[in-house]
């Protein structure tokens, strides 16, 4: 299986675009709104990808891998 190291950079650089967490990196963001969101429905789109994406990705304890990959921007 190859991994797609730019998508997984995208990933840890996306930031939740509205809401209660407006402005945060989807990593940052707690479990129970992926979970919440799973239960009421997925946005539409690439967001809605990037979170199913992230849920995954927390639910198995994974995140720690893409926070070094964030990118601070002044």
């Amino acid at each position: 299986m190859e991994i797609d190291k730019q998508h997984l950079i995208e990933l840890a650089n996306y930031k939740m675009p509205f809401g209660k967490y407006q402005g945060v990196y989807l990593v940052n963001i707690p479990e129970y709104y992926y979970t919440w969101f799973r239960q009421k429905g997925w946005p539409q789109g690439k967001l809605g990808f990037l979170m199913r994406e992230m849920h995954e990705i927390k639910i198995n304890g994974m995140e720690d891998v893409l926070r070094p990959l964030i990118q601070k921007k002044p």
